[in-house]
């Protein structure tokens, strides 16, 4: 079958691509930037990929006629637009408007449980977008879930952070809310086997787990599967906005992100009932068992796909095509460049950089830019990267995000989503037995004439310091 995915860069799409590949299905990918799409050489006969905007109807265009189900898998909670549900409808009413005139049967919309008469904006926002593909002449199959626990989950990392960072926790009351969290891979199988599956035409299920716990049970959770002793007080003096600023210092969250999230974690999100676990043969696993899982994909570097990936991550709001070509009019450039000893090494110190491998030298300087980047409201360092020595084009890398990658080639170009009065790209290339890099910026104004100036100390220090230890 022919089945279109939606939100394919997305941390739900990467993770089902290959399910539904395994499947025998032909893949058509929905991305808004080719260059952010990797993928493996195992998948090349078994999926295509188009570039669609869905809030841009021109572009709609792309989508084939042909397919035979769709995957809706498109939000924007964390988008850093105030009006992100104005968008999301837009963008559900032209992607009904389009699939009207394909011979698609079915399309199966992942949303959030909407359980309860007063909705978060989030929630109130997943409704709408239910409300709207149900007005397509295709049957609609939508499944809501509360908590998703998962290696790379938004839910996960921010409970890990709280619960490896603070022995003590002074948090807000909302901690004393309950939700039915589920496992990444039970999602994953409930949407699988919704496919073309007609029992589940014209429906829409609550999916959860078989446990209903409040956050507060859920950290404690955490903190015993990593044998780790906890206390956590809860206070009814924080606001909104104070637990959204609590979630953002302590935790990888942006803070577009920790308000959204905020606004729904005062909202019970519990499943009506699990028929549908009976109607596909679904046993949902435990939270205990959900949270051992993850750990294991964690510690053996296999976390397949993450929220910190996400352009809303950050502040990279353009397709990266645009920044792809590194400019030198108007610019500062710090250029340096170094004999090589063994490319094969020094391209995996490359690819391995930042993270918990740091950057080699000086890395106190880089945590403290990146503490000064969380302060102003920016990014910070703490997003880390998905995996220890693999990087894709789109992929976060601390503050930076990877505009290119090529192993083969040598070439990795980075670009920096830290607030500064100007743009910067950080690039390496190996060319014949030597190694450049570069670090580009391109000032703002007076101010960023000024900022160039004040950091120019460090550089010798950081970049050239830098510079040996990926050739040592």
């Amino acid at each position: 079958m022919k089945i279109l995915l939606t939100g394919a860069t997305g941390y739900i799409g990467k993770r089902l691509l290959p399910i539904l590949v395994a499947q025998g299905h032909e893949i058509i990918c929905c991305v808004r930037d080719k260059n952010r799409f990797y993928t493996p050489k195992k998948f090349l006969n078994n999926i295509s990929v188009i570039e669609v905007d869905f809030l841009k109807n021109e572009t709609l265009s792309a989508i084939p006629d042909t397919i035979d189900a769709a995957f809706y898998l498109i939000h924007s909670m964390s988008s850093s637009a105030t009006n992100y549900d104005e968008f999301e409808k837009i963008s559900a009413e032209n992607f009904v408007h389009r699939l009207n005139q394909t011979q698609v049967k079915q399309v199966i919309y992942l949303s959030g449980i909407v359980n309860d008469t007063s909705l978060s904006k989030h929630l109130s926002s997943r409704k709408k977008v239910e409300d709207v593909l149900d007005t397509g002449n295709f049957a609609v199959t939508t499944l809501r879930a509360g908590i998703i626990v998962g290696s790379g989950s938004a839910s996960f990392e921010i409970i890990r952070d709280l619960v490896n960072k603070l022995p003590i926790m002074i948090t807000p009351k909302w901690l004393n809310t309950k939700c039915q969290p589920i496992a990444i891979n039970d999602v994953l199988e409930f949407l699988s086997k919704s496919l073309l599956n007609p029992v589940t035409y014209g429906k829409n299920f609550d999916i959860g787990g078989p446990d209903i716990l409040t956050y507060k049970e859920m950290l404690l959770g955490f903190a015993k599967a990593k044998k780790l002793k906890r206390w956590i007080f809860t206070v009814p003096v924080m606001t909104p906005k104070l637990s959204s600023y609590w979630l953002y210092f302590v935790t990888s969250t942006s803070y577009k992100l920790a308000s959204a999230l905020v606004s729904s974690m005062k909202v019970e999100v519990i499943c009506r009932n699990n028929k549908i676990n009976n109607l596909l043969g679904v046993q949902p696993m435990t939270y205990e068992q959900a949270l051992a899982r993850a750990l294991i994909k964690v510690d053996e570097d296999k976390v397949a796909s993450s929220w910190k990936d996400s352009l809303v991550s950050g502040r990279f709001n353009s397709n990266i095509s645009e920044y792809l070509k590194v400019p030198k009019k108007d610019c500062f450039i710090d250029r340096r460049k170094k004999e090589i000893i063994n490319r094969a090494f020094t391209i995996e110190r490359i690819w391995s950089i930042g993270g918990e491998t740091g950057w080699y030298y000086g890395d106190w300087l880089w945590s403290l830019r990146g503490f000064i980047d969380k302060l102003y409201g920016g990014v910070g360092s703490r997003r880390g990267r998905t995996n220890k020595h693999e990087i894709h084009s789109g992929d976060a890398l601390d503050f930076w995000r990877v505009l290119y990658a090529n192993k083969e080639e040598g070439k990795l170009i980075l670009f920096a989503e830290m607030k500064l009065p100007g743009e910067a790209w950080l690039e390496f290339k190996i060319i014949n037995n030597t190694l450049y890099q570069s670090a580009t910026f391109r000032p703002k104004g007076i101010w960023g004439k000024l900022y160039w100036y004040a950091v120019l100390p460090f550089h010798g220090f950081i970049f050239q310091g830098m510079l040996n230890k990926l050739i040592q």
